[in-house]
């Protein structure tokens, strides 16, 4: 499950570019919370701080307990983290969108899917294993939210599948898309055909074909 981990934040009064460069300038990093219910509220949280929690972060789904601070007053909201936005350059943190939500509300999520295990098709038949479903989108509570989902492929012989209906889900989570959707296949070896006939064609010497002395009559009539 993903675990909910804390992060200070504040308010942020400054708007617009100028005002989030001098946020950055002092070490911080321009967020936005916002939710279904609430009107989205400027933050910043330290540069430092959202640069270790996402080094340390296991899956994309990241449950956080934003603890914002104004003054002596100190406000607890849990949220995802919706966005991370980079330079496109330099390719550091410049942005964050955080997204309210309630431990009692279910949210819709997407996980990532690890394949766990060699399949049999694959380890003795030489078959190739095909991953058609990279996320799972799913639904649940948040703090039932898994960090990724991992399938054990490794019975799967060639020419064999598993489909949505196949996965087995953490207890509270349960999958949106149809469960028939196939998420992994071994298909059969492919083996490349080798283009025989125009390596022969390129091989064979080339016939040059003597020419015929031309006779009196063929010169004559050049004349």
């Amino acid at each position: 499950m993903a675990n909910q981990v804390k992060l200070s934040a504040r308010p942020r009064v400054e708007v617009g570019r100028n005002a989030l460069s001098k946020v950055r300038a002092r070490g911080a990093i321009p967020a936005v919370l916002y939710g279904a219910r609430d009107a989205a509220t400027n933050l910043e949280i330290d540069k430092k701080d959202i640069q270790n929690l996402l080094s340390r972060a296991v899956g994309e789904n990241i449950l956080v307990d934003l603890e914002i601070r104004e003054g002596a007053t100190v406000s607890n909201r849990t949220s995802l983290i919706q966005e991370v936005q980079h330079h496109p350059v330099r390719g550091e943190i410049i942005h964050v969108d955080f997204h309210a939500v309630s431990m009692t509300e279910e949210i819709d999520a997407e996980v990532v899917l690890e394949p766990e295990g060699e399949p049999v098709g694959v380890k003795t038949f030489g078959g190739l294993l095909q991953q058609s479903m990279r996320s799972l989108p799913i639904r649940c509570l948040p703090q039932n939210l898994p960090n990724l989902i991992v399938v054990d492929v490794s019975g799967l012989n060639i020419g064999e599948s598993l489909h949505v209906r196949d996965i087995k889900l953490p207890p509270g989570v349960a999958a949106v898309p149809d469960e028939d959707l196939t998420v992994f296949i071994v298909s059969e070896p492919t083996v490349a055909e080798e283009p025989v006939a125009a390596a022969e064609e390129a091989a064979a010497p080339e016939v040059i074909k003597e020419k015929k002395p031309e006779t009196e009559g063929a010169a004559e009539a050049k004349k």
